[in-house]
């Protein structure tokens, strides 16, 4: 019975082909015979029992499928049908023209607008060659069809369609009944439908001011646009040429390779292969669309051939540049949100991220629920991302962020194994460090008070906790971790070209170009009366005079300069108040806190210097869009760099100044005692410890960097998580003269979108700011905390599934947008990464002791005259040798003591010259400048090296895309060769297999 129904259908689908003038092309000339050699199932149990075969990614063969072209179907599905109502075909096809096929142009509900409707073909099991490619028919279709026969009406998910049920909603419109822009939003509508859209309004269950427009593209509208857009469509299945060269060279080796893989356990890192849909566009090659040849592109279906983020940037490109009033420059829907004619425009969810069933057992119902299920859950974090799905859903430029987040997160692994190792190298050799224990053997060592009156003498063995937590980031492999981060920056930021040279490519987004972006409305708005033609499209536009932009240029420099010495005041208070607080933590009466005054200096300091910094970053947002707003930039994208620049100099330069403070500053211009420096003449200047300052800068960093992540996390996605919950708080209550909505459930699409929270102002600036300034903790200072790598790793691990979490649950859907880089950002990373190279070798020759311990040991230490020995044995006496002596008979203070030490190369006073720098310390400042030089021309050759070692491209991707260009040539040849002799023949005319 139901085989005579399919082949009933399957005759039925010819016969109306033939009416509308389509040429199905047979290998075998029939149904039958083609059944017959292809072995076509017949009985719908076989085609339930027969398992779906995917053909695979990388194998088509295609240069022989290019010589034939799929013209019966697509071509059938391609020819734009006439608007005027047809006869339907008698019989059966009459009851199952919607879900099986059959084609028949339907009336909306305002009798205006005529649409046409078409399902995909679910009726055929096995396609040959002259078929289009097709998924096997699976249960569900075969119901629908069995539905539609008995009359049933498919199921519609609440939301995402007109009231008609068929009409999809492509963008949404929100706006107030109480707003008195009637007349421009009325004009706006109406200048709408002209293009083409239909519309339909809704009101909001939750609150009666509130109305929704729905907005639907349909087919003729969308293929006008698209063609105006130049947006590349599918039009064949690729061929690849690592296939075509694994055929010739190397099978053998290829073979062995994937023989040794299926041995190795399966990567549980990876997502399965089942979870994922078939991006099928992927995988075919794309040219821009074009009306005039829609028979060379593959329209399986209508209603997908175009994917909801294609119509969503189609629909905004109409809503940009649609008008509301008479005049050059009313139009755009940018300018309506201003003056809030529109309370919000946004594409629409495709539905709700959760569901009753298991997706193992019943699949995902949507593509947002399988971005939850396979990307957002906490349970996945060690999963890779589907970034192919991301950038179906939410476009190229969200997508290529994702995958720059994940390949940066990936290249910390190795970078945080190495810190790893480091730390616990010199966590291994504390106990004993030769250092260490001169520090906490020293008994008898009498050190200088730190203040010259409430102040006593202490021993150097009270400091002994402090060296050894020194001696765990200041240790031998300090060099060699600092050199492996430079590297390290480099490969991470070479191989992301490559691998962003890979996703244009399999994005699809290798010949296209941003399109000429439309000017700022506040550009329009203040320059309208300067015009000038511009240069691209020939067409007058407003014009911003040079001397006006460098004179707002130059305001804008003075409010970035006027910042950044707020910035430095901020830390100027800092210092002085590290110096008052070392001065009373010194000369405190617990004994505790006296005994670990530099703990309790730094670690206070390094908390009041956070709190600032949060504050600052405040005011530092706001200044930055009034100065960006001040300058009146061009374009948005122009306006974006502007902001992007101005919020990492401010924040940058607010994380990072207390900290250069520290490495660079902190104890160079102390002084020596009887002759200290003094701030205001009343606090003395701040000093490092005997065992150096790197603690210190330790410490800061690690404190910042801790509590700053987690105040972003909890920004992220607690703020928005607390919005959202007042806002389904107030949709429970009788708010604004709504209904009282119990059940979230029954709400419509548009409904629960309006009751999200938008995507923030500043697009994905805040998000990048936030990875490029780890990035600088990671690399700048990462000689004086080798767990900044790991810190960050975690970081991020938790920072993808919360960035995840965000995008599909707690922000409304943006905009899809398009990009083929991450824009200035790789040029900011670049230039941390050179200056990482530079602050690390001060770090070391500097701030670290590794160069004071080095010329003790080969110039005045035990083992001058010995030759190599251990290292710990060619450091015994160090410390005495750091230390100066000072008479305190000199200065007032009553001490039992006549001589004590400080850190210092100083003759001692009974010298000559006494206090004068003795010879080692010019050693040592000679052997600091020499390790600079040669660490940085070292790290920077091995750095420019490398980067011309690794190109930007790969060679493979290279060789595809040149035969692709070629082969894409010979298939649209091919294609207008045999359209033409078809035309030809149709026709009557004669015809032979040149050229027509």
């Amino acid at each position: 019975m139901y085989s005579a129904v399919l082949l009933f259908v399957i005759r039925n689908s010819i016969n109306v082909g033939n009416q509308l003038n389509v040429a199905m092309v047979h290998h075998s000339g029939s149904i039958q015979s083609f059944k017959q050699q292809k072995g076509m199932h017949t009985s719908i149990s076989e085609i339930l029992k027969e398992k779906s075969l995917k053909p695979s990614r990388r194998s088509l063969p295609c240069l022989a499928q290019s010589q034939t072209h799929p013209i019966n179907l697509n071509h059938f599905l391609s020819v734009p049908l006439s608007p005027e109502p047809k006869p339907e075909v008698e019989g059966l096809s009459q009851s199952i023209s919607t879900s099986c096929s059959l084609l028949r142009p339907q009336t909306a509900e305002d009798g205006k607008d005529q649409y046409v409707e078409e399902s995909e073909v679910t009726c055929e099991t096995k396609p040959d060659e002259s078929f289009p490619l097709q998924k096997p028919v699976t249960r569900a279709k075969l119901e629908a069809c069995t539905d539609s026969l008995q009359g049933k009406k498919p199921a519609i998910s609440s939301g995402l369609f007109f009231r008609d049920g068929k009409k999809r909603i492509d963008y949404i419109l929100v706006y107030k009944k109480s707003s008195p822009q009637v007349e421009k939003r009325c004009t706006f509508e109406k200048n709408l439908r002209a293009e083409g859209l239909m519309l339909e309004k809704e009101p909001s269950l939750t609150n009666n001011d509130i109305m929704f427009v729905k907005v639907h593209a349909p087919w003729d509208t969308l293929c006008k646009y698209a063609e105006r857009m130049n947006i590349r469509m599918p039009f064949r299945k690729k061929c690849y040429f690592t296939d075509w060269k694994s055929k010739t060279l190397g099978s053998r080796f290829h073979l062995r390779c994937r023989q040794i893989k299926s041995w190795l356990p399966r990567n549980p890192m990876k997502l399965d292969k089942e979870a994922l849909p078939d991006l099928e566009e992927s995988d075919c090659y794309t040219a821009p669309f074009s009306r005039a040849r829609m028979h060379h592109f593959t329209i399986n279906n209508r209603e997908t051939f175009f994917s909801n983020s294609t119509r969503s940037r189609i629909l905004h490109h109409v809503l940009q540049r649609t008008k509301y009033e008479e005049g050059k420059l009313k139009m755009g829907i940018n300018r309506l949100l201003g003056n809030n004619t529109y309370e919000a425009a946004f594409p629409p969810h495709e539905g709700g991220y959760k569901s009753r069933h298991p997706i193992k057992t019943h699949g995902a119902q949507n593509h947002r629920h399988l971005l939850y299920e396979r990307w957002a859950r906490w349970g996945i974090w060690y999963k890779y991302q589907p970034l192919d799905l991301i950038r179906r859903y939410f476009g190229e430029k969200i997508g290529l962020y994702f995958a720059w987040l994940g390949w940066y997160t990936g290249m910390l692994i190795p970078a945080a194994l190495v810190g790893v190792f480091v730390f616990l190298y010199g966590l291994f050799t504390m106990d004993s460090s030769q250092v260490s224990k001169e520090i906490c053997e020293a008994n008898t060592t009498i050190m200088c008070p730190m203040c010259e009156d409430t102040c006593e003498p202490w021993t150097l063995s009270d400091s002994c906790v402090y060296a050894k937590v020194t001696h765990l980031f200041d240790n031998g492999g300090t060099v060699f971790f600092a050199i492996f981060m430079a590297i390290w920056a480099t490969v991470f930021l070479e191989f992301w070209k490559r691998r962003r040279a890979e996703l244009t490519y399999d994005w699809d987004l290798i010949d296209w170009e941003e399109e000429e972006e439309e000017l700022r409305p506040q550009f329009e708005a203040k320059y309208s009366g300067v015009e000038r033609v511009n240069p691209i499209s020939g067409k007058p536009e407003p014009f911003q005079p040079f001397t006006d932009k460098l004179s707002r240029l130059m305001v804008s420099v003075s409010g970035i300069f006027f910042m950044i010495s707020l910035v430095l005041t901020a830390v100027f208070a800092v210092v002085v108040f590290r110096l008052i607080a070392m001065e009373k933590f010194a000369s405190f009466n617990w004994n505790f806190v006296k005994k670990n005054w530099q703990f309790a200096t730094s670690g206070t300091g390094v908390c009041i210097n956070f709190m600032i910094i949060m504050s600052l970053n405040v005011v530092y947002e706001k200044v930055a869009y009034l100065l960006t707003n001040l300058e009146h930039p061009r374009t948005e994208s122009e306006w974006e760099n502007s902001f992007s620049l101005k919020m990492f100099l401010f924040q940058f330069v607010n994380l990072n100044s207390s900290t250069f403070y520290i490495a660079f500053f902190l104890g160079r211009f102390a002084g020596r005692p009887g002759k200290y420096n003094k701030l205001f003449n009343r606090w003395r200047l701040e000093e490092c410890h005997p065992s150096g300052c790197l603690i210190d800068l330790c410490l800061q960093m690690g404190v910042i960097m801790f509590f700053k992540q987690i105040w972003n996390n909890f920004m992220e996605l607690g703020y928005p998580l607390l919005q959202n919950w007042w806002s389904r708080r107030k949709m429970k209550k009788v708010g604004g003269g709504g209904q009282n909505v119990e059940n979230k459930a029954q709400l419509p699409q548009w409904d629960k979108d309006w009751n999200l929270q938008p995507m923030n102002t500043h697009g994905l600036v805040d998000e990048y700011l936030e990875m490029v300034l780890q990035f600088g903790f990671t690399t700048i200072f990462v000689a004086a905390f080798p767990l900044a790598p790991l810190l960050a790793l975690l970081n991020n691990i938790i920072e993808i599934r919360l960035d995840a979490y965000k995008f599909v649950t707690q922000w409304r859907r943006p905009m899809p947008a398009r990009a083929t880089d991450i824009g200035i950002w790789h040029g900011i990373l670049e230039g941390i990464g050179v200056l990482a190279v530079i602050t690390n070798a001060f770090v070391i020759a500097i701030t670290s002791d590794y160069i004071p311990r080095f010329v003790y040991a080969f110039k005045y230490g035990p083992c001058v005259d010995k030759g190599h020995h251990h290292e710990d044995e060619c450091l015994r006496g160090y410390m005495n040798s750091s230390l100066s002596v000072f008479d305190m008979g000199e200065t007032k203070n009553s001490s039992q003591f006549r001589y004590c030490r400080y850190r210092d190369y100083r003759a001692p006073p009974w010298s000559s010259v006494p206090y004068e720098f003795t010879l080692q310390f010019w050693h040592v400042l000679a052997a600091r400048l020499a390790f600079i030089i040669v660490f940085e021309h070292l790290v920077y050759g091995i750095k420019s090296f490398i980067a011309y070692l690794i190109p930007d491209m790969p060679k493979d991707l290279c060789d595809r895309m040149r035969r692709e260009k070629y082969l894409m040539q010979e298939m649209m040849y091919e294609a207008e060769l045999e359209h033409l002799q078809k035309e030809r023949k149709k026709n009557g005319g004669r015809y032979h297999h040149e050229w027509p």
